[in-house]
């Protein structure tokens, strides 16, 4: 994926929500099918489906992605469940989608001002509503650790027996709050047990159940559960669902415990009736809800009293096994789940796309097909020119081999297509087939040096930069045409790793054995500039700056229009003033930044002049100033893209002539 704007953010929210009902949905059926079970099996089903939900948002940014097709009908319109698999760019790297700074010399285009995506508005509710939801868990921690700093010991002669009977091993600290509030214990690590001042005046079977209660949770280590569930509620506090699978958690656990209790000796009626009394007569605070475990709630109490006092209920509690099995479901339900990507059904081609291929076909010209597919990706129609080119590859096979350069280079072409759409393990995976077919021919350079620079950090892998040196050494001997480029390469490595001088060293070398009349001489000179800025060295960089932009002027490059209008000589064209009003600008499509600009750290300035014409349409467009590694296209591919208001003269829109500023910027 590209960029992290609005689009992205809302695709991976509406994959998670559409995966933790999902997840729910699942341990709801589970539930069902263990209905017969005991209540400590339940409360792993609940506490393996918590934490499942909380791994699916980082599941679905780290996993590689599987893609499936689903109809369309079953998606809500837009949705595209993503594995970030993609997702961000390496740290220190140019962020995708960041709004260049656009203006125009002869006719200022004013753009229009900025509105919110509609779908930038749940997406704020959802944070909105988490983070208060887990604010509200952090205050009642926080209320719970004042309480547990202020209590005293709590002393019950019988407290060794009952630990001994449950099976803790070690101490467990019990503590003594104010009267009347409801006994609860409390804590992560070293879980403790808070017991009201009054409960000195309880009668020993009283204080023995509750403490056995209180103890079994300790035992259970449902302090830790409670956390997970309730962040996991937190997380997802807008769906009904996970309310409801918070409430069967609490009522499980609940039930386990008093499971234990009854386990460890107590008798059911006697249990129940203390149980009744507690809930009663005791207080239970807020915070305790949030962040502890209480012993009673009312609104479970009746289902509870009845569990006690029900002789055929299954008892048995959890084991190790046990918890591994719920662990082990709750991964194998999750990680596949977040793997998936889901694309509606592919619409039908286009008719001029569809026609376009036929004709391709029929006249074995793969050319055409290539125009076509480059048309598309400037406008981002990434389903589309994988079409075209996966059509183009199969007439270059036709026509010359699947061992031929042409097939080849076919090959690189779909690799470059999936690297600018941010599938770089597909772009790899096609470089190599390239590499493997164009061994032993200058083209192979290409591969080598698009390879190499895969080879960087990127989101979700390390870099390998020895391998990318490897690339580029290969490179230079594959076309010497390519070895500046190639040097150009092994430089930005050496000083990805800190090697300064032999990053120079290499700069410089490149710049010996470059055409210096090329554009890619330029190219070198602005990365070398880059690097003395980097350096300290303003003096020297502005030297070398000066001499890639002389170099930018007397080349006067002009990139072809790909996309959008067809470009036209204009019967009339005009400046602002005497009578023309300026366009403005109601629409605009963000610029990519190019795999290799991206990993290069490569910045600076596009200029083109562009014509505004009277459907407000930018064409007849030619770089004024250049950049290099595909920065020219991807600003000629977003400005054609844009819609302005035209131009006026006399009330009648009419062409206008404009120079438009496209800024690439690091972070």
């Amino acid at each position: 994926m590209h960029g992290w704007n609005e689009s992205a953010w809302f695709s991976l929210c509406a994959g998670v929500a559409f995966k933790s009902a999902v997840v729910l949905g699942a341990a709801w059926l589970m539930a069902k099918v263990l209905r017969g079970r005991s209540a400590a099996a339940l409360h792993l089903v609940w506490t393996a489906c918590a934490a499942a939900l909380l791994a699916l948002p980082l599941l679905s940014v780290g996993m590689p992605v599987v893609r499936v097709i689903v109809p369309g009908a079953l998606l809500p319109p837009g949705l595209v469940f993503r594995i970030n698999a993609v997702a961000g760019a390496p740290a220190g790297v140019v962020r995708q989608g960041e709004a260049p700074a656009s203006h125009a010399r002869n006719a200022p285009v004013s753009p229009a001002p900025w509105r919110p995506d509609w779908r930038l508005w749940p997406m704020l509710l959802w944070a909105v509503g988490a983070a208060a939801a887990f604010a509200q868990l952090l205050a009642g921690w926080a209320v719970m650790q004042g309480v547990r700093r202020t209590a005293k010991p709590f002393s019950d002669p019988c407290l060794p027996a009952l630990l001994t009977a449950l099976g803790i091993d070690g101490e467990v600290d019990v503590l003594e709050t104010r009267a009347g509030r409801m006994p609860a214990s409390f804590g992560l690590f070293r879980p403790a047990v808070l017991m009201p001042a009054d409960a000195a005046d309880w009668s020993a079977e009283r204080r023995r159940v509750v403490l056995l209660h209180e103890l079994a949770h300790v035992r259970r280590g449902d302090h830790a559960t409670h956390l997970l569930a309730r962040a996991a509620l937190s997380l997802y506090w807008w769906n009904p669902l996970a309310w409801m699978a918070w409430r069967e958690f609490l009522r499980s656990r609940e039930r386990a415990a008093d499971d234990l209790v009854l386990s460890a000796g107590a008798a059911a009626p006697d249990y129940a009736g203390h149980l009744l009394e507690i809930a009663r007569t005791m207080q239970a605070s807020p915070a305790i809800g949030w962040a502890a475990v209480a012993m009673a709630r009312p609104s479970q109490l009746e289902g509870r009293l009845l569990s006690i006092l029900d002789s055929r209920r299954n008892r048995k509690s959890r084991t190790r096994a046990s918890a591994w099995v719920a662990g082990l479901a709750a991964a194998a339900i999750a990680v596949p789940l977040a793997a998936l990507q889901a694309q509606d059904n592919p619409p039908p081609l286009p008719s001029d796309v569809d026609a376009t291929i036929r004709a391709a076909v029929a006249q074995k010209n793969h050319e055409m097909l290539d125009a076509a597919a480059r048309a598309a990706e400037a406008a981002r129609n990434y389903g589309e020119a994988r079409t075209l080119l996966d059509s183009s590859l199969a007439i270059r096979e036709q026509t010359s081999g699947a061992k031929s350069p042409s097939y080849g280079l076919g090959l690189l072409k779909i690799g470059d297509l999936e690297r600018d759409r941010g599938n770089t393990d597909e772009a790899e995976s096609f470089y190599q087939k390239a590499l493997s077919v164009l061994e032993g021919t200058p083209d192979a350079a290409t591969a080598l040096i698009d390879l190499g620079a895969l080879a960087f950090p990127r989101a979700g892998k390390p870099g390998d930069y020895d391998l990318a040196l490897e690339y580029f050494g290969r490179a230079q001997g594959a076309d010497p045409t390519k070895a500046g480029t190639a040097l150009m390469w092994m430089a930005i490595t050496f000083d990805r790793q800190g090697r300064g001088p032999e990053a120079e060293s290499l700069l410089r070398s490149a710049l010996a054995v470059e055409d210096p009349n090329s554009a890619q001489a330029a190219t070198i000179m602005e990365m070398y500039a880059l690097f003395l800025t980097r350096n300290n060295r303003p003096d020297e960089a502005k030297s070398i700056k000066a001499e890639a932009d002389d170099l930018r002027k007397a080349l006067g490059k002009v990139v072809p229009v790909v996309a959008g209008p067809p470009a036209r000589a204009s019967a009339e064209t005009f400046q602002v003033g005497g009578g023309v009003t300026a366009p403005k600008l109601v629409q605009k499509v963000e610029p990519d930044y190019t795999e290799d600009a991206r990993a290069a750290k490569y910045q600076g300035t596009v200029v083109l002049y562009v014509e505004i014409g009277p459907d407000g349409g930018a064409r007849n467009m030619r770089v004024l100033r250049s950049l290099g590694l595909g920065l020219d296209q991807k600003a000629i591919d977003a400005v054609s893209q844009w819609q302005f208001q035209p131009g006026m003269r006399n009330g009648v829109p009419v062409t206008v002539q404009a120079t438009i500023e496209v800024n690439f910027r690091l972070l």
